[in-house]
């Protein structure tokens, strides 16, 4: 049991904490012990005395039934960790919280607008999935027990639902639509238009998320790395890369003894 919880700390901690709120999430639900009112978002439910402030983020909570409640939570956990330990796109936690925020609230506005869902993880599941695969354009990606173009993937997962359960179709391509969207904004057009990212992480996320300087382990120490502008600890005199003072270095070139 503490090699299973040691394993389970260890996962990336955002992939982790997504993964175990839909697996709570669906299980109560499905089981009964918990009610699928408490979760689902629909415009309205903003409008209410106490309003649901809550509900745009537990919609995307809840898994499909069945056979769901496990793939739906191994598909997050699987592109998340992608996303959180792999990707150049996203080197900082709040850079990746950023995009679940923009992606999320996409999808949102996108099934508030065409399709009247009230529960949105799979729109989520194929963005995320849409945006891993863009790092891997080129690559061979594994689909169930097919290999195919890893940029193939997300219209792989596409027709797997539209054979299986063509009413999931639409949620999907919103996601879909929503990952394309932040990736035009955040790359495709500063890249190729030349213009700037139009969706940049906030600075308030970055200091709600800012890790200590040091950190104390059972193992040791661990100093975080500082940031290119900061200035380094310790240091009142010279200037970097010299042990000298600035006195010292202020007296020109020097001249050896006993030479000319």
């Amino acid at each position: 049991m503490s090699e299973i919880m040691d394993a389970y700390w260890q996962a990336p901690a955002m992939a982790r904490t997504f993964t175990t709120a839909i697996v709570v999430t669906s299980i109560g639900c499905y089981m009964g012990l918990l009610p699928f009112g408490w979760f689902y978002f629909a415009p309205y439910t903003l409008l209410r005395i106490p309003p649901g402030i809550w509900r745009p983020f537990t919609a995307f909570f809840l898994s499909t039934p069945k056979l769901g409640i496990i793939l739906d939570p191994y598909f997050v956990y699987q592109y998340m960790t992608q996303l959180e330990v792999a990707s150049t796109r996203f080197p900082r936690k709040e850079d990746l919280l950023w995009y679940l925020l923009t992606v999320g609230t996409m999808i949102i506005g996108l099934n508030v607008y065409f399709t009247g869902e009230v529960f949105f993880l799979q729109g989520l599941i194929l963005a995320l999935c849409y945006t891993a695969m863009q790092d891997q354009r080129g690559q061979k990606a594994g689909f169930y027990f097919f290999t195919v173009p890893a940029q193939l993937v997300p219209f792989c997962m596409i027709g797997a639902t539209l054979l299986m359960n063509p009413a999931g179709v639409p949620l999907q391509i919103t996601g879909l639509v929503a990952a394309h969207m932040y990736d035009f904004l955040t790359r495709i057009y500063p890249e190729f238009g030349g213009g700037p990212n139009l969706l940049p992480t906030p600075a308030f996320l970055s200091r709600l998320i800012t890790t200590p300087r040091v950190l104390q382990r059972d193992f040791g120490t661990a100093f975080r790395a500082r940031a290119p502008n900061e200035p380094a600890a310790g240091r009142t005199t010279g200037t970097a890369g010299s042990v000298l003072p600035d006195s010292w270095r202020s007296r020109g070139s020097g001249y050896r003894l006993g030479g000319d």
